[in-house]
């Protein structure tokens, strides 16, 4: 599969919080639908792993460093499900839609090794298109585009550069940022709503 593609079917994720942004998809909705994702993924990891279940798709969609661990699209809908029943909707949509569109993009523009960090230029482009989901969620749920939504977002997209750009390895486990981007993100804004709001 190309990089190209791989990168769309990572970008369909955001299908259901843009849904949600829309008026189309209740909340409550969207966290059954990304738990359904996350247990089925778990299902289909362990006939994988466990079982030696190797479907073709497999072949295209996982990457070397996964042959042996979870794959990154079982991560994805861990991280979106872990999120989405932690946050408020404004917080876990942002951190959903980085994941699902601020990853693909910067994915696009180049990638490193397990172990090093990422091109500046592709850094910046990152927390450029993050800055601007938060922000946009933001509005879109009604907090305003004012300083404190503004840091909020920022420090959300500064985690999310952060856990896309490093990849470390712990234990001789790849870290995913499959994993590690919405909850980082998620995280940081959350502590500056709470404190500013």
């Amino acid at each position: 599969m190309s990089e190209l593609q791989r990168r769309l079917v990572h970008a369909s994720g955001s299908l259901v919080p843009l849904g949600y942004l829309a008026g189309l998809v209740p909340w409550s909705l969207v966290r059954g639908l990304v738990v359904v994702s996350a247990l089925v993924a778990t299902v289909l990891e362990v006939l994988r792993l466990g079982v030696g279940l190797d479907w073709a798709i497999y072949d295209r969609l996982t990457r070397d460093y996964e042959q042996d661990n979870p794959a990154g699209y079982a991560l994805y809908t861990y991280s979106m499900a872990g999120v989405a029943l932690v946050f408020s909707p404004p917080v876990a949509v942002a951190g959903m839609l980085m994941l699902a569109i601020g990853d693909p993009i910067s994915g696009l523009m180049g990638s490193r090794d397990v172990g090093e960090t990422k091109r500046a230029t592709t850094l910046l482009v990152m927390f450029g298109v993050c800055l601007l989901l938060a922000v946009g969620t933001f509005a879109a749920e009604g907090l305003g585009v004012d300083a404190s939504a503004l840091l909020a977002g920022a420090v959300g997209a500064a985690g999310a550069t952060l856990a896309d750009g490093i990849k470390p390895v712990v234990a001789g486990y790849v870290v995913d940022d499959n994993l590690s981007i919405p909850p980082t993100a998620c995280v940081g804004m959350w502590l500056v709503l709470s404190v500013l709001r």
